[in-house]
């Protein structure tokens, strides 16, 4: 299924049964089997996104981050791929991608992350990790942890991971 008004670049890879609803811009990214990704989301270039995942609306996936099978990610959740963003260098001429490192980041299998979140860059969330509504995320979560606030801590490790 996909929606009326995407955009879909010519060098996207798409797995079975992928669901797209409308207003949905795709560029370089590769998505996964039977995810399903709803209206308003961006999924840049370089990004790979698992099997069976479920991406909500108004969500924006910066290049850098890599999504495991069977993520949740709610609405409105934010990644960010540069934690020093500048419009010009020193000089005042405009930053090109040559004028940052880009910050990779891994959400791993089953992680489920809550609307409004934001996801700094460099960072690994962990299998099966619980990321709260409107938390912003500055560490690494380990695996199995239930994390919320600003900034985001540890409010509990879940038993079965």
């Amino acid at each position: 299924m996909r929606g009326e008004f995407c955009v879909i670049a010519p060098d996207v890879v798409l797995g079975r049964d992928v669901a797209i609803h409308n207003f949905v811009n795709l560029y370089g990214c590769e998505i996964g089997d039977e995810t399903r990704i709803g209206t308003f989301v961006e999924i840049q270039k370089g990004v790979v996104v698992g099997a069976r995942c479920k991406i909500s609306s108004h969500t924006f996936i910066c290049a850098g981050v890599r999504v495991e099978d069977e993520v949740f990610i709610g609405h409105g959740v934010q990644f960010i791929n540069d934690r020093y963003p500048r419009a010009t260098n020193r000089d005042g001429t405009p930053q090109t991608e040559d004028d940052w490192t880009l910050q990779q980041t891994i959400v791993r299998r089953g992680a489920s992350i809550g609307t409004g979140a934001v996801i700094l860059g460099g960072l690994e969330i962990g299998a099966r990790a619980i990321v709260g509504a409107g938390a912003v995320v500055t560490r690494s979560v380990p695996a199995g942890a239930i994390i919320a606030g600003n900034p985001a801590r540890i409010i509990r490790v879940a038993s079965d991971k």
